[in-house]
């Protein structure tokens, strides 16, 4: 295996770039009149830029995470960082990426929207990931490969030495997805950032810690990569407010464990409620704040719940889940309202031979 390049792998005019500044990238918040930006100059609170690199929330982050400010990049949405990934690394038409199926639709429609080619390995018929099968469809124009840990739809983390295995053999850089690690008792990747230099590993705000309105997705990897991130990103692309907001949020550790307690004691209480239901076949098991249920008839089921103002996610087009329902884990008085719901649905199945 040869080893690991990141410069073969930056898109030429991306290396030769020269890259938006402003003036707020030379001078700290020290100086006292800001006349660089025709901004307007009277206080309103949100009348200035924001820091365009983050650095009071970086720094929260730091603590939080563990990982060194450098090694960290802040996108709006984690979808941001993935797309960057596309734009800094694809060249459109010649390269590809690799990812599983079932797996996160998005990095597909990226895929798309850069002009680049998508190959999609099969996990097993149990959703454990197949490393083999990943590395089969790398090539020498391969630059990205997605593993979303815990995967969406199914809920499963893949195996770590699954995840291992491809790392070391191949020349791309591997996203290891983990918008759902801290729903899962098992370790996530990011404290092995420093054995792996093609690592990428990207977390969210939107999840565990509720901040989905603010749009803030986490990038962590090697400063090399940071760098060629913050090449490209625009000026400005995160807010002022979702930076403070996500500040003082983050600044609540405890308070986030324990609403991730208490979703994770409804996941539970879901999984053996929903195993009793009649029409449901199977509930597999998960490693995020939502369950894959196999249920007879999902389609009609799926709609019947709409109709009742209820609105889970229909996977049954999906590989290896065939009439299956994704539904989140809500508060207790939704998780009941779903529960009755369903029980009253799936009555009628014994009588009509469903």
């Amino acid at each position: 295996m040869e080893i690991f390049n990141l410069q073969r792998l930056i898109r030429r005019n991306v290396a030769q770039l020269k890259p938006y500044s402003s003036a707020r990238d030379d001078f700290s918040d020290e100086a006292q009149v800001w006349l660089d930006a025709n901004e307007n100059p009277y206080p309103t609170g949100y009348n200035r830029y924001p820091d365009p690199w983050q650095r009071t929330l970086k720094s929260v982050i730091s603590e939080v995470k563990k990982v060194a400010p450098e090694k960290i990049f802040v996108g709006n949405g984690s979808d941001e960082v993935l797309d960057l990934l596309f734009r800094a690394f694809c060249e459109p038409r010649l390269d590809n990426v690799v990812t599983v199926q079932p797996g996160y639709g998005m990095y597909e429609v990226l895929a798309q929207i850069n002009d680049v080619q998508c190959r999609t390995a099969d996990l097993r018929s149990d959703f454990s990931l197949d490393a083999d099968a990943v590395l089969a469809l790398a090539d020498a124009r391969t630059k990205l490969i997605f593993l979303c840990s815990p995967n969406n739809p199914t809920g499963n983390a893949f195996d770590a030495e699954a995840i291992e295995t491809v790392l070391l053999n191949t020349h791309a850089l591997v996203v290891v997805d983990e918008a759902y690690a801290d729903f899962s008792e098992k370790p996530g990747f990011l404290e092995r950032l420093s054995f792996f230099p093609n690592l990428v590993v990207v977390q969210t705000l939107s999840k565990a810690w509720g901040m989905a309105a603010l749009r803030l997705g986490l990038g962590f990897a090697d400063e090399a990569i940071i760098r060629v991130l913050n090449r490209i990103k625009p000026p400005y692309n995160v807010n002022l407010y979702s930076q403070k907001e996500a500040i003082k949020r983050l600044q609540q550790v405890e308070k986030m464990q324990e609403q991730v307690r208490i979703i994770l004691d409804e996941k539970e209480k879901m999984r053996r409620k929903l195993e009793k239901l009649p029409g449901v076949t199977r509930v597999f098991p998960s490693d995020a704040n939502f369950l894959l249920v196999e249920i007879k008839n999902a389609t009609s089921v799926y709609r019947q719940l709409t109709e009742r103002g209820i609105v889970v996610r229909n996977r049954s087009g999906m590989l290896h889940c065939v009439s299956c329902l994704r539904i989140t884990v809500g508060t207790p008085e939704e998780n009941e309202q779903l529960l009755w719901e369903l029980n009253n649905i799936t009555a009628s199945f014994s009588t009509l031979n469903l």
